[in-house]
């Protein structure tokens, strides 16, 4: 009566938290580090847009974007990659987990060469790339993303035959959890195996305006300089993380014509359209910088604080983009449960993020901390998680 392809998933990551901690009493003061859901404000124009779009509720959303919404995005992207993108090319989002999923429903075969197909993706992992792939009937390839290798998939070592029988790679730069973020050696690399193997890369791309250093390389600037061939590149965005607006749900991807086509006849028939007032707003997000400037510099901030409350602790890394941190311990599940009822500060054991291949579970030894908290607020409780752990 039921399928078998999702019969064999572990309960998502919070349940699995909650099923860990909730029996137990928090040993202090709640502090919640677990979810990636950004506290610092939203723009100050948000609410005005929304007021003066209200009465657009009377009215159907174009499920694909406003064509002013669509040339907010065509100008951020050639502002931000000096890549240009035509509405033929872009496509809204009912939030990027949308998008990182139906791209597998629209775009991957069933079979590749008379087989059943493989989809890559890093370990640990964002959990819709697994069940893109299962929905679709492929075998998902989970590919350690350990501090080796820099926090980033080695897709370029894997069996030839796993290779053959791709149809996508997904890739998350700046990484979720480590922070990693993948250069242009790396995206050159990964588009050439693309080709030479003939395989689609789904690139999530929704933490590349929250970085420390350099300002990250996107894949769709690299992609325009090896005249690759569109269709083989889907980008993933996001206003989540961008501008502190998560209830948004508002994101877009970057694709060739024909793969935005697929896309959109899926959504024609199974409807993620995001509401006037939200689409209105969204076109003022990606047209305005000066707010993600101010937000980029808070976490600069606390990664600077971050860096100086580890100091010294042996495996720390303080992450290269992003708001976690991936923190060294010897047991993920362990580390959080002796958090939670000793201190009250929720964190969540990087086991929940990946899946075990021949025995190991990357990211077993690590808990994923979320630095989404108030500067002073985040502070004291890194001190106590330090003082507690290390």
């Amino acid at each position: 009566m039921f399928p078998e392809r999702f019969s064999n998933l572990p309960a998502y990551a919070f349940p699995r938290l909650r099923a860990l901690l909730d029996t137990h009493a928090p040993g202090g003061a709640v502090v919640n580090m677990t979810i990636g859901e950004p506290k610092h404000p939203f723009p100050d124009w948000v609410p005005e847009v929304l007021a003066a779009s209200v009465g657009e509720l009377n009215n159907y959303p174009p499920s694909d974007g406003t064509p002013e919404l669509l040339d907010a995005i065509s100008g951020w992207v050639a502002r931000r990659y000096n890549v240009t993108l035509g509405p033929e090319r872009l496509m809204m989002l009912n939030g990027s987990k949308e998008g990182l999923y139906n791209a597998a429903m629209a775009l991957l075969p069933e079979l590749k060469a008379g087989k059943t197909p493989t989809v890559l993706m890093p370990n640990p992992f964002y959990q819709v790339y697994m069940i893109g792939a299962l929905s679709v009937g492929a075998k998902p390839v989970f590919v350690p993303a350990i501090r080796q290798n820099g926090f980033l998939p080695d897709y370029g070592a894997l069996p030839q035959e796993t290779l053959n029988r791709a149809t996508a790679a997904y890739i998350c730069s700046p990484a979720n959890p480590q922070g990693a973020i993948a250069d242009r050696a790396y995206w050159r690399d990964l588009i050439a195996l693309a080709e030479k193997h003939d395989f689609r890369i789904f690139s999530d791309e929704c933490y590349s305006e929250i970085y420390r250093g350099d300002t990250p390389t996107g894949i769709l600037e690299v992609a325009e300089e090896m005249g690759a061939d569109p269709e083989r590149i889907v980008v993933f965005q996001s206003l989540s993380k961008r501008s502190n607006l998560p209830g948004l749900r508002s994101g877009f991807l970057a694709a060739g014509p024909e793969s935005i086509k697929r896309l959109r006849q899926l959504r024609a028939y199974s409807g993620a359209a995001v509401p006037l007032p939200l689409q209105r707003v969204s076109e003022r997000a990606w047209s305005d910088e000066d707010h993600v400037i101010a937000n980029r510099h808070l976490y600069q901030e606390k990664f600077a604080e971050a860096d100086r409350i580890f100091d010294g602790v042996p495996g720390y890394q303080g992450p290269e983009g992003g708001f976690f941190l991936w923190l060294p311990v010897q047991d993920s599940e362990q580390a959080a449960l002796d958090l939670w009822t000793k201190t009250g500060i929720r964190v969540l054991p990087g086991a929940y993020l990946s899946r075990e291949v021949e025995n190991d579970n990357p990211g077993k030894p690590y808990i994923r901390v979320a630095m989404v908290a108030p500067k002073e607020e985040m502070a004291q409780a890194l001190i106590t998680l330090r003082n507690h752990l290390y």
